[in-house]
């Protein structure tokens, strides 16, 4: 008797045992991988290289240009000397990094202590303040109501009207208590029969075990606050007391002129105003600078943070 043909094992052809995910790439995807790779690179690294040398080239070159510089001509410091000469922009710099680590501190203070009470599940009132806590994520009292109680308080015109109103994140409590109820209990019970107090067993204990999911949320909370200006035009009505995102929206995208760029600096003989544009960039930049040199140093706390912290619980 003859075998079946269609019964028989075809030769020449390997069963995989390993799912598909994780199998060898061919080389067409591994292609289509590094294109799309370069042309995201190439979109987030061209714009912010033609701000840079847009804001160290001189008005001529500017102007042979166009507008914003692609092509390196005669470059100079002129733009960031101006700004930094003791002018508006100078004190809204040290505006923002007041509000930002001041306003980091506080948030991030609070928000540890909610998440703690909230991830203990015999603590007084748990369950009604966790709704609490997430129904603010889906409902605000309003823009109106939201200023007439800052308004109430006699904070206009104040930097605490930049920080209090926006202090606290319910989705970041919620982050951190996810990442506080994955603490081994017994732990925690170990230290309260040894006599260590709450506040002792948080300081010594979670904390030091929680550094990634509180270093994220720290970074959460300073971008938020270096990035705000819309606070600050509801709250701030004198332009002295304003920040530098402020700044950079009344002075980029408004197009008003900078105070002090038209003087000429004292003892600089052939001084010659930066060209507008320039100061532009240059304010963009000085925006820009504080988070690329605080990301790096955070970026490592960042993705073991929030998966712990989103996932686990």
């Amino acid at each position: 008797m003859r075998p079946d043909p269609a019964a028989a094992p075809r030769r020449g052809r390997r069963r995989s045992t390993r799912p598909v995910w994780d199998e060898e790439p061919s080389l067409l995807t591994q292609t289509a991988k590094t294109l799309t790779l370069v042309v995201i690179c190439a979109l987030i690294l061209i714009p912010l290289y033609t701000v840079v040398l847009t804001s160290l080239s001189t008005e001529a070159t500017i102007n042979a240009a166009g507008g914003m510089v692609l092509i390196p001509g005669e470059l100079t410091l002129e733009a960031y000397t101006t700004i930094l000469s003791g002018g508006v922009v100078t004190r809204s710099i040290l505006i923002s990094i007041g509000i930002t680590t001041v306003g980091t501190l506080i948030s991030t203070t609070v928000s540890v202590l909610a998440a703690y009470g909230l991830s203990r599940t015999d603590s007084l009132f748990h369950r009604p303040l966790l709704f609490v806590f997430i129904i603010t994520m889906f409902f605000s009292a309003g823009l109106i109501p939201t200023y007439l109680v800052v308004s109430s308080l006699g904070l206009i015109n104040s930097y605490w009207a930049l920080i209090l109103p926006g202090a606290v994140s319910a989705f970041n409590i919620i982050i951190i208590r996810s990442f506080f109820m994955n603490i081994d209990s017994s732990i925690l019970e170990a230290a309260r029969i040894d006599g260590a107090s709450e506040f002792r067993i948080l300081g010594q204990i979670v904390l030091p075990m929680s550094m990634a999911v509180v270093a994220v949320v720290a970074l959460f909370y300073g971008v938020g606050y270096w990035n705000s200006f819309f606070n600050a035009m509801l709250y701030l009505p004198d332009s002295s007391k304003w920040p530098l995102q402020m700044v950079l929206r009344s002075y980029v995208l408004e197009g008003v002129t900078l105070p002090g760029s038209e003087t000429r600096p004292v003892g600089v003989e052939g001084y010659r105003p930066p060209a507008s544009l320039a100061l532009q960039m240059a304010i963009v930049v000085m925006a820009l600078v504080p988070i690329l040199l605080v990301y790096p140093f955070i970026q490592k706390h960042f993705t073991k943070g929030v998966i712990f912290g989103a996932i686990k619980g």
